[in-house]
Formats: C-alpha cells, structure tokens, sequence
C-alpha cells in the first residue's frame, strides 16, 4: 500500500531550500520503499485557490493559520500503518528539531499520470 508523508517545518524557517539534506536522511530517501519525494519552496510562494459557493478565489499565500508548513512530501510503499510509521520514524530522527511528519494512507495506491 501506498502512503504520503507529509513534512512540516516550523513556520519562518526561511534558509531550507539552501539547506541540503542530510546524508543519512538522503540516503533514506534514496531507498527501496520510497516511490517519490519533493521539497517544496517557502510558504510565501504559495498561490491558494478556494472554492466560494463556486466563484473561484486565488490568492497568494497559503493564508493557513498553523505554527508549522508543509515543507515536502514522500511516497512511500509499506505493508501496513505500522510499516509506514516505523519508515516516518527513522525519517524523522534524521530530520531537524521542530519537523513533524503526518502519515496518510494513499487512496487507490496509484498515481495519476504514472
């Protein structure tokens, strides 16, 4: 099954698209279970569109009031949530103080467009 870890870094963290990854969590991302991954710039280049009774409003930020952003995503193949959340947990312990890593089971368990 696949799933989606979604990283979130603390808000205003403004030096991270400079900042290479950790060997250790690269070599992490490099491995047989992750299908994909990305990093994402800054909350400040998000543009937001919203549905409004079916007017669609853009605007720039993402405009979510939250201590954290989501700073990237990883695909990962698991057997299970235990699986998934034993390959976050090592992810994690090689990621910086203040990241968290939401785990979300992937719908159909393929990607689109693939």
């Amino acid at each position: 099954m696949q799933y989606a870890l979604l990283a979130y870094d603390p808000v205003g963290e403004t030096d991270r698209v400079a900042r290479p990854i950790p060997d250790a969590l690269a070599a992490l991302l490099g491995g047989p279970n992750v299908t994909g991954w990305a990093r994402l710039h800054t909350e400040e280049s998000a543009t937001t569109l919203r549905n409004d009774d079916g007017r669609v409003l853009l605007t720039d930020g993402p405009f979510v009031d939250s201590k954290e952003y989501l700073a990237g995503l990883i695909l990962i193949e698991a057997a299970n949530l235990d699986g998934a959340l034993a390959a976050a947990e090592e992810m994690l312990q090689q990621a910086r103080p203040g990241t968290v890593i939401e785990v979300r089971p992937i719908v159909d368990g393929r990607l689109r467009g693939a």
